[in-house]
């Protein structure tokens, strides 16, 4: 089959898929509910205060801000990723390899094309769900300018949109389930540190900067920076289109690599 048919595969019925992980999702609400709610909490009490106290002030935009007003956008930003991330790798990976879940909803009228697709429709939904709690959460500490900060929720789904993209197409790659810790190391872990999401860029070396500017959660962070504080961010067109085209990227990739695994 040529390459090209593999997107033509792909049906409304991939929002099956979607459905029943979530309805998996809404069986165990409160799991799911209390990480998104507390995580905020806790990096606000632990950094926001806590290193806030020793770091008044960081510059952003030619003026200075407090530190937690300028690290709790990174938060959202960081759980924006790993939601996405995560869900596509090890979640994807149960799924696929020891529940056969895969195995048996191809089995019925949809297509493998369906199944991956509404995989990837709800990593990013998991992207947007917990934006939301946070956005809800931090909005009790006065981080949060209305209705500006609205713009967050659309940030999320393509953060989760390229993040989930970027899961699946690892989860395609790996042979077991302890290989994620390799992407997790070397992919995960450094953006997670250096995209501007606990400290301004500027303060890293040029060539670091440089690299730091590559790291698609640069550009997510960036932008959910800028909504929070209602400016907005520097270049922040360039980081869009920047950000679609890698999700169009990486989704394609992760579509062709998932396939090759499943229909042997």
């Amino acid at each position: 089959m040529p390459w090209w048919q593999t997107f033509a595969n792909i049906s409304p019925r991939a929002l099956r898929v979607w459905q029943r992980n979530a309805d998996v999702f809404r069986a165990t609400i409160l799991v799911n509910f209390l990480p998104p709610m507390l995580e905020p909490v806790f990096y606000i009490v632990a950094f926001g205060y806590g290193f806030g106290s020793l770091v008044k002030t960081v510059p952003y935009l030619g003026k200075e801000i407090s530190y937690l007003s300028f690290m709790v956008p990174g938060v959202i930003s960081i759980a924006v990723m790993f939601q996405a991330y995560f869900e596509t790798t090890y979640s994807s990976f149960v799924r696929m390899y020891y529940q056969r879940t895969f195995d048996a909803i191809t089995a019925t009228p949809l297509l493998v094309e369906d199944v991956i697709t509404g995989e990837w429709l709800w990593g990013a939904t998991k992207s947007v769900a917990a934006s939301v709690i946070m956005l809800v959460m931090i909005s009790f500490f006065g981080q949060v300018h209305w209705p500006a900060g609205l713009m967050v929720v659309p940030l999320a789904l393509l953060g989760g949109l390229l993040f989930s993209a970027l899961g699946l197409a690892t989860t395609a790659l790996v042979p077991q389930i302890d290989n994620f810790n390799i992407s997790t190391f070397l992919v995960i872990f450094p953006m997670f540190l250096f995209s501007g999401t606990f400290f301004p860029l500027e303060i890293l070396p040029g060539w670091a900067m440089k690299i730091a500017l590559i790291l698609p959660l640069t550009h997510i962070s960036s932008l959910v920076r800028g909504a929070c504080l209602a400016q907005e961010s520097p270049y922040a067109l360039a980081s869009v289109a920047y950000l679609l085209v890698l999700t169009a990227g990486a989704f394609a990739v992760a579509l062709l690599l998932m396939r090759k695994r499943l229909v042997k």
